[in-house]
This record gives structure tokens, C-alpha cells and sequence, in this order.
């Protein structure tokens, strides 16, 4: 038998060493965390990361930090989160591309459904649908007029097959009734280009693209892609106007992978609700064409659910095959 004078050392480190590896436990967080951008600096994740992160990181009272893994569409980036260890310490800035690449996509290494916790959408940003001068169109009723009139001779571009633009351009076609000529780019960037060069007649960019060239002439406007008017563009109607229940709006949300504890999507939830109601970022996102979202966890939820069958939907319309 172990004299009780030999476990009073042993009782007292335990003591000792308990409320420490409680608070380890407890305290979250105690280290910095990393929000994942699955797109390269200046895309439109990168971009809302870098937005909320130093918000994020005074409300946390740790560092956040950004870091970029761009690659394979979002899916580089998105898999790294699926498969990070549930503690609250690796997020993701998820775009909207996590509801469109499992109907234009094979083997998807993560099921965005499943795999992650959402914690709250943080903006959304809708594109503008313009077109070359050249066109003998104004707008939208005309350019369906026109499709109609020569079912697949107008050219429509995109910054990819699958991309955002596409699928954009590819709701229009479906709700509309119509048909056109697809020209796939490499990104937004370049198919801008294409559009004023005219290799391409018409297309959706996003708004802070779209509106200088807007002004000087080189793209004409036909609408904004959000459900209502944008308060950016005020002026410029919205393409539901005329296709009534169309939208095609670019969302970005705060998640964490599936499995993180409740408490800790809780507070991330909390922390970033109050940072997105601050004048200044909401001035910040506003700079940016964008609108404050900052929904539940279960609303997230939802609209990723509603946007992955409207997406599979569209997809299986226009006849493209998952690569």
C-alpha cells in the first residue's frame, strides 16, 4: 500500500495542473485563427476575408489570419476545411461556387452540404449583364427578341465553363426561353475583354468590373442580376424586371468544418453578426457593389441547400455535362 503521505505530491500537481487544462479546453480562442480564401488576391473571397478579418480578430481577441489556397475552382481551398480538425481554428470564406461545382463536377472531394458548419452568410453581390455596343439591342426584352428571332447566332461570354458568369448567363437562357452561343474565358477579367474586343456579345460581370467600362462607353447595360434593384446602380433595372424570379447574385459566408462544436459556431456566429452591423464595414462592403447579409447558421444552411438544387437544375437544362 502507497503511503497517503506519497500521494499528497502526486494530488497536489493535479490540482495544479486541472483549472490550467481547463481553460485550455474552454477558452476559445487561445490561439490565432486562419479563414481559408479558396481564390487568389484580389478575388471576391480573398477580398471578404480581409474585410472582416481584422474586425474578427478584435472581437476574438486572437489574430486572424487569411490565408489563400486558390486552386481546381474553390475546391483546393473548400477540401482543406472539410477535412481541417473541428476546433474552431480553420474557417472558410465559402462562395457561392460550393452550390454550383457538384452539377458541373465529377468527383468533388467534399460534400459541401455535409461537410461543413455554417456559420453566417457576410454579402452578396450582384453582377451587371452587359453587352457590346454593337449589339442592336437596349434591353433585356429586346435581347430575348433578338435570341428568339436567331436562336444560337448571339454570342454570350464567360470567365469559364461552370464559373459564375456561366451559370448567370445560363439561368437567363433557361427562364427566358432562349438560345445562344457559348465562349468560355479564362475569368472575368478576360472575358471583359473579349466583350469590348466583341468576340462576345453579351455577358454578366461583376459591378465594380462592369461600371467603368460602363462609363466610358465600351459595354452597354442591361440589368443588375440581384431580385431588385442595387442601391449602386439605381438606374439600372433588374433583369427580373423583365424575367420575372431571376437572380443570380455572388454570395460569400463564414464556415467552419462539420463537427465544430455548437458553442463555438455560436460565438463565431455572434461575433460576426455585431462586426457586420458596424457602420464601417457595412460602408466597406457597400464600396464594393456588395450587400450585408449576417443570417443564422440554419439560414445559411438553407439558401446553400436551395442554391445547390437551382444550380443542378440549370445545369441539367442547358445540357452540360459534369466534367
Amino acid at each position: 500500500m502507497i503511503p497517503a503521505r506519497a500521494c499528497l505530491p502526486v494530488t497536489a500537481l493535479l490540482l495544479t495542473l486541472a483549472p490550467s487544462q481547463a481553460c485550455a479546453q474552454g477558452a476559445y480562442p487561445n490561439r490565432p485563427v486562419r479563414i481559408i480564401a479558396a481564390t487568389s488576391p484580389p478575388g471576391g473571397s480573398d477580398t471578404a476575408a480581409r474585410i472582416i478579418a481584422p474586425a474578427l480578430s478584435e472581437r476574438l481577441g486572437q489574430t486572424v489570419i487569411v490565408e489563400n489556397r486558390p486552386g481546381a475552382g474553390t475546391m483546393l481551398g473548400n477540401d482543406s476545411v472539410a477535412k481541417a480538425p473541428p476546433d474552431g481554428y480553420t474557417l472558410l470564406m465559402g462562395i457561392n461556387t460550393l452550390a454550383i461545382i457538384p452539377a458541373t463536377t465529377k468527383h468533388v472531394p467534399y460534400d459541401a452540404l455535409r461537410d461543413f458548419a455554417p456559420v453566417s452568410q457576410v454579402l452578396s453581390q450582384p453582377g451587371l449583364m452587359i453587352m457590346h455596343p454593337s449589339l442592336p439591342v437596349k434591353t433585356a426584352k429586346e435581347l430575348i427578341a433578338l435570341a428568339k428571332s436567331r436562336p444560337g447566332d448571339v454570342l454570350y461570354a464567360s470567365g469559364g465553363t461552370g464559373s459564375n458568369p456561366h451559370m448567370a448567363m445560363e439561368l437567363f437562357l433557361y427562364m427566358s426561353g432562349t438560345r445562344m452561343l457559348h465562349v468560355p474565358f479564362r475569368g472575368g477579367g478576360a472575358m471583359g475583354i473579349g466583350i469590348m474586343s466583341g468576340q462576345g456579345s453579351v455577358g454578366v460581370l461583376s459591378i465594380l468590373a462592369a461600371i467603368p467600362h460602363v462609363r466610358t462607353g465600351r459595354l452597354h447595360v442591361l440589368g443588375v442580376t440581384s431580385a431588385k434593384r442595387s442601391s449602386i446602380v439605381p438606374d439600372v433595372p433588374a433583369i427580373a424586371e423583365t424575367v420575372p424570379g431571376y437572380e443570380a447574385i455572388q454570395w460569400y459566408g463564414l464556415m467552419a468544418p462539420a463537427g465544430t462544436p455548437k458553442e463555438i459556431v455560436t460565438r463565431l456566429h455572434k461575433e460576426t453578426i455585431a462586426l457586420l452591423r458596424t457602420a464601417e464595414i457595412r460602408a466597406r462592403l457597400a464600396q464594393d457593389g456588395a450587400d450585408t447579409i449576417g443570417n443564422t447558421p440554419e439560414e445559411f444552411l438553407d439558401v446553400l441547400r436551395s442554391e445547390t438544387a437551382k444550380w443542378a437544375k440549370v445545369v441539367k437544362a442547358a445540357g452540360l455535362v459534369p466534367q
